[in-house]
């Protein structure tokens, strides 16, 4: 059985909000097996993404993920975070080194705070308080220092602690599975959620790739540029992420993480054509 799961990040204006509702509610109908929330750049949403976990947890029933991170704050005060996770009844954490505050180029740990995730993983998994999900870079990470970097730090935060890892998205299912092969070779056994990001916008998804390493390849370059000159965007894009996730689910995948960026329109339109949940739409027709 094919599952899922849904990434949101928390909103920071009224308007925002309110987007935020309409994507949980738009898509809580499709079972998720989890959905997660996530930390801004350099810790900016902390209180926020609490925020936005405890209500989701509280409100919706769903299974919740709170993203923790590394950045800006002391072991003591991260593992506090953590803390008030577990008596909210949130145990799921998804543990990540996290992106460097704006305007910084290069992780640079607090003096007092944690110097790696694989070092969270560790923390977090000695209280025995938390399911611990992990990051995972099919493509190299901007900081990857050789091809195999990749493999090793995941391997580290699996042996840490986690048990299963999301990658960051990809834009070809080869991608996916060659990764996959280089980490059972390794001996990784946890598994490995690909992850997915319905192209939104063709201009803003060129920049979240750029920034965090996802190759892109240029026959969706030239697709987008033609689709955009014919106003057919939002078909590509349907049909460019249904092919990836079919393909995937083909390979062996049995579970596909989406990134929404809290717009449920591509995914909910994929998660149906897959025929993952039956569309309510057509069943009133029917």
């Amino acid at each position: 059985m094919t599952t899922t799961s849904y990434e949101f990040f928390p909103p920071r204006s009224l308007d925002a909000s309110f987007r935020l509702w309409d994507t949980v509610n738009a898509l809580r109908h499709t079972e998720p097996e989890f959905v997660s929330v996530t930390y801004g750049a350099g810790g900016t949403t902390r209180q926020l993404t609490h925020e936005a976990v405890e209500t989701i947890n509280r409100r919706t029933g769903l299974s919740v993920a709170a993203h923790l991170t590394c950045v800006d704050a002391s072991r003591g005060e991260t593992l506090d975070i953590a803390a008030r996770y577990a008596d909210a009844g949130v145990s799921h954490l998804v543990a990540l080194r996290g992106d460097p505050p704006a305007g910084a180029t290069n992780f640079t740990p607090h003096k007092d705070g944690f110097a790696s995730s694989v070092e969270l993983v560790e923390a977090l998994a000695k209280t025995g308080n938390f399911d611990i999900t992990v990051g995972a870079y099919p493509d190299p990470h901007p900081a990857a220092t050789n091809d195999d970097a990749d493999i090793t730090w995941l391997k580290r935060k699996i042996d840490a602690g986690a048990t299963r890892a999301i990658t960051q998205f990809f834009f070809e299912a080869d991608t996916f599975f060659r990764f996959r092969d280089r980490a059972v070779k390794a001996g990784i056994t946890a598994p490995i959620l690909p992850g997915i990001l319905p192209i939104q916008s063709w201009s803003g998804t060129q920049k979240i790739a750029k920034r965090c390493g996802a190759k892109v390849p240029n026959r969706l370059v030239s697709a987008f540029q033609k689709a955009e000159r014919d106003d057919r965007s939002t078909l590509l894009a349907t049909v460019e992420c249904t092919d990836l996730c079919s393909k995937l689910l083909e390979g062996g995948a049995e579970h596909l993480h989406f990134y929404t960026l809290n717009n449920p329109t591509l995914t909910r339109d994929v998660v149906h054509a897959l025929g993952l949940v039956p569309d309510p739409a057509l069943e009133k027709v029917a």
